[in-house]
């Protein structure tokens, strides 16, 4: 009688440990959909023509076909998915190029993250080929880490890694190959 007891007490734990598996299961899945916030826009954009002044002076226009604004998480930011072509304006009106496949805006820091495609080009006829180049809007500065082709009057370069002010009067490059005339 005693090993029908311990056989009979045996199956009652574990009948009752998987009942309480599952049910903690069943529990902590209905927890995580009400720990889980779905991320969304707080507003979204179709054909955006957007034009940036200062002290009534246009110095930016923005074309994207698409635009989605997160001003509402933590961290805000702007992403256009289906790319920009952005022109910039300097103050005697010179304008600089530029286009890419993506885009992300981070509204904290003021850096704008180009993706796929990136080409910078301006009407003095310097051009800016890469994959990938942030543009840090305060200082007004370009930079990356990636490959990148530079296209200039005096001639071709290429490498990876390089930094440059917006209207390329400074530009300092990393490993680079190919023949561009210096100014004596």
């Amino acid at each position: 009688m005693t090993l029908f007891k311990k056989y009979y007490f045996k199956w009652f734990v574990t009948v009752f440990a998987v009942t309480l598996f599952f049910g903690c299961e069943s529990n902590f899945k209905e927890i995580q959909k009400i720990n889980f916030s779905e991320f969304v826009p707080s507003s979204d954009a179709d054909m955006v023509n957007l034009k940036y002044t200062d002290s009534g002076r246009i110095t930016a226009v923005l074309v994207s076909a698409k635009m989605l604004d997160y001003a509402s998480v933590e961290f805000p930011f702007t992403e256009f998915p289906k790319g920009i072509d952005v022109t910039l304006y300097d103050k005697k009106a010179k304008k600089t190029f530029i286009k890419s496949n993506y885009a992300i805006s981070y509204e904290g820091t003021s850096i704008i993250d180009l993706q796929g495609k990136v080409k910078i080009f301006t009407e003095q006829g310097q051009t800016l080929e890469t994959e990938q180049l942030y543009f840090d809007q305060k200082n007004e500065w370009f930079f990356t880490e990636r490959r990148f082709k530079l296209t200039d009057p005096k001639g071709v370069s290429n490498g990876q890694g390089i930094d440059f002010s917006r209207d390329f009067k400074v530009i300092n490059s990393q490993k680079i190959t190919g023949e561009i005339e210096s100014a004596d």
